[in-house]
């Protein structure tokens, strides 16, 4: 049957000669996919410009009890953003970040309040003027409480390492594995998950500090999403903000 969803676009790949396959997390059913009729006609119900990540579009689909992969009939802006496609530093870190949910969010089911962070993210970063050369690391860390990865900050001592494995700080050095940060990483992690989109831009870091921060953020997520691939927008993302 016909079902109206808002959604936010993850990946998109050419499907045939007439339509594309489109990954959309959406606030009703959670992540799905979708043939997308490909038409530059202005009057088309479906347009493909439309569907570049992160874009947000209301969709109408057939949403069949047996399908898995829905075909889409009408689409149309959801949030037209205004500078996020159009400012390179912007587009970088929306298409690092698309790509990043597009490989770790796998949920087939509705969770509105994720849904609700993704959409209000994008629509932050696309209203910000300046200061958001942290955006991507505050997204990533807000993001693992949504996937149930939040780590442990309670007990926190100086002096002491975290443990990336068991997600929580420790006083010595694990034994039986590396993945753990320093103390004095370990203590920029707990002003990192103190920031938010609005006081980011009081937390100061040099490049150097902020790619060591991702590449700890990144580590992380892998240890606890196993499946998580290296990310092709990770290089473009760096040699931007270089």
């Amino acid at each position: 049957m016909l079902q109206k969803v808002t959604g936010i676009v993850l990946y998109t790949v050419k499907y045939k000669d007439t339509a594309m396959m489109a990954t959309v997390y959406t606030e009703e059913v959670g992540r799905a996919s979708f043939v997308v009729p490909v038409s530059r006609a202005k009057r088309s119900a479906v347009r493909s410009v439309l569907f570049q990540p992160p874009a947000l579009v209301e969709l109408e689909a057939d949403f069949r009890p047996t399908a898995t992969v829905y075909r889409v009939r009408e689409a149309k802006s959801a949030y037209p953003f205004a500078s996020l496609p159009y400012d390179p530093r912007k587009s970088a870190i929306a298409l690092f970040l698309a790509e990043f949910l597009y490989r770790s969010l796998r949920e087939e089911a509705e969770n509105r309040p994720l849904f609700a962070f993704l959409r209000y993210s994008m629509m932050w970063l696309d209203g910000c003027r300046a200061g958001f050369a942290n955006f991507h690391l505050v997204f990533l860390m807000r993001l693992a409480r949504f996937l149930g990865l939040s780590p442990n900050l309670d007990g926190y001592a100086e002096g002491d390492c975290f443990d990336l494995r068991s997600a929580c700080f420790t006083p010595a050095r694990p034994r039986t594995h590396a993945d753990y940060i320093i103390p004095e990483e370990a203590a920029r992690l707990r002003r990192l998950m103190r920031m938010n989109y609005e006081t980011m831009r009081l937390f100061r870091m040099n490049r150097a500090e902020r790619a060591r921060c991702l590449d700890v953020i990144l580590a992380y997520y892998r240890l606890h999403l196993p499946d998580l691939p290296p990310l092709k927008s990770l290089e473009v993302l760096k040699e931007l903000f270089d």
